[in-house]
């Protein structure tokens, strides 16, 4: 694409020379990945500036530098307020609006968002969709599994991504959007047709203010439907059972679909039986009745399931359809996972990290637990402090034995990650002890279990590394947790 023609979609920006209308190959906000042709973006970071990496990029072979400041360098410097809302303009602009050639759907709360994306991925794949799946785990374009760093990409990369899935005649395009991705403007860009929300609770203060700043970057979703009717119709789906739904309702001039268990929705769950194995329910729905038996165990699953069944009825897909794939989804990886090595007590693996999550987990496990109850969780360090003794609490309250032990410390101190956690707890406590090595304490509660209990392994879920300091090491809790039943075994 020529430079004038990619520059066309910033309103207003300066050059103090006279711009080259040169073929613009790529563009770039990391030096490294400049080559010829590139046209290189400064981003003001949290640690790093890209003013400060611009003459790098130009002996890379950049072409055009787009700044916040004047610089001195032998191409062009295009001159904007904001580097990082003119990437998200560009970035669009060069892939020609990608977003605009497929239905994509957004789904944002702090606790369910890679459930809701697996089942979604499931539901559109029963229908004969193709589809493309971004969010805390990996990227997927059809069955092509990808890395990926954040939950929610950076503007670029995000562009990028869904060019791929263009490319790839993807139909349905299926994202978590973080809060910080939300306040960031990372998506600018991304025509959502489809925005769900599933909860609110204590999460990110370390980044948010507040509370009532963490709602309002999660509304920015809901507000980014847009204000206009078209032929393409876009949608609000929306937990009725949250507190916070009035809110994101007011957010959004788009229609409204809300789901719920104990507020009246227009997509419900009725008739629910937990079991240890399976949940079954009634789905109502405005086109009709299904009942669902689900290998997804929890309240907090069937939830995800009504969230997932709103969009895809949203969507068109026939109810068969949307039964036929809840009833066939075993589970989602690090979301209450078993672990299965033939031992004669449970062994759960899930990535609950926050105060909500982890009560809800719980909760679910005291339901069916026959014995007791034994939980490995920690904190990870860099992040919001003040959920750590709230995390330590319920821990406390739902096992006859919490084990406190080191999370992501990142560049903390594991032990004084713990000595947050157990600030407030009652001193005369006996159903805790800390074990800072994440390892030794899975061992520990393994080899403590007998027949009949259950063992959570909170917080890291799917992660197979743990981050010490800023070095990421090889752990995978359930490869840990398989490896500690066998040795018990022998």
């Amino acid at each position: 694409m020529k430079l004038s023609s990619l520059l066309s979609c910033l309103p207003f920006y300066r050059t103090s020379t006279t711009i080259e209308d040169r073929e613009i190959t790529q563009i770039q906000m990391d030096d490294r990945k400049v080559n010829d042709g590139s046209l290189f973006i400064c981003i003001q970071g949290f640690t790093v500036d890209g003013h400060d990496y611009a003459e790098n990029a130009v002996k890379r072979g950049a072409v055009a530098v787009v700044a916040e400041k004047e610089l001195s360098l032998p191409v062009p410097v295009i001159v904007i307020s904001d580097t990082k809302r003119a990437l998200a303009m560009l970035a669009a602009k060069f892939f020609d609006n990608p977003t605009k050639n497929m239905s994509l759907i957004g789904v944002t709360g702090t606790n369910g968002k890679t459930t809701i994306t697996y089942l979604l991925e499931k539901i559109f794949n029963h229908d004969m969709k193709k589809t493309g799946l971004i969010g805390t785990i990996q990227m997927k374009i059809g069955e092509k599994e990808y890395p990926i760093n954040n939950t929610t990409p950076d503007s670029l990369e995000l562009q990028t991504n869904f060019k791929k899935m263009v490319d790839a005649n993807v139909d349905q395009a299926i994202m978590e959007v973080s809060s910080h991705a939300l306040d960031q403007g990372r998506v600018f860009g991304c025509n959502y047709d489809i925005a769900i929300f599933t909860n609110l609770s204590q999460d990110h203060l370390d980044y948010h203010k507040d509370m009532d700043d963490y709602l309002r970057a999660k509304s920015l979703l809901f507000s980014q439907l847009g204000n206009t009717y078209g032929t393409s119709k876009k949608y609000a789906i929306i937990n009725e059972d949250e507190k916070a739904s009035g809110l994101l309702k007011k957010s959004t001039a788009q229609h409204l679909i809300t789901y719920g268990i104990k507020n009246k929705s227009d997509v419900m769950a009725s008739n629910i039986e937990l079991g240890i194995t399976q949940t079954k329910f009634t789905l109502e729905t405005p086109v009709g009745n299904v009942d669902i038996l689900s290998r997804l165990i929890g309240n907090f699953n069937i939830y995800n399931m009504l969230a997932a069944a709103s969009a895809a009825l949203a969507r068109e897909v026939p109810l068969n359809v949307i039964k036929e794939a809840l009833e066939v989804v075993t589970g989602v990886n690090g979301r209450f996972e078993p672990v299965l090595a033939d031992q004669p007590y449970a062994v759960i693996v899930d990535y609950a990290h926050t105060p909500d999550s982890l009560d809800n987990v719980l909760e679910t496990i005291k339901g069916f637990a026959k014995r007791n109850i034994y939980v490995v969780v920690g904190c990870g360090g860099d992040r919001d402090r003040t959920k750590r003794p709230l995390m330590a609490q319920i821990a406390v309250k739902y096992a006859d034995k919490a084990i406190f032990t080191s999370d992501n410390p990142r560049t903390e101190d594991p032990e004084e990650i713990i000595k947050d956690m157990v600030t407030g707890l009652n001193k005369d406590a006996l159903n805790y002890h800390v074990v800072v090595n994440r390892k030794q304490a899975i061992n520990e509660a393994i080899n403590m279990a007998k027949e009949d209990d259950v063992i959570l392994i909170a917080g890291k879920g799917h992660e197979t590394y743990q981050q010490i300091g800023h070095e990421k090491h090889d752990f995978d809790d359930h490869k840990v947790a398989e490896e500690a039943i066998r040795n018990k075994g022998k």
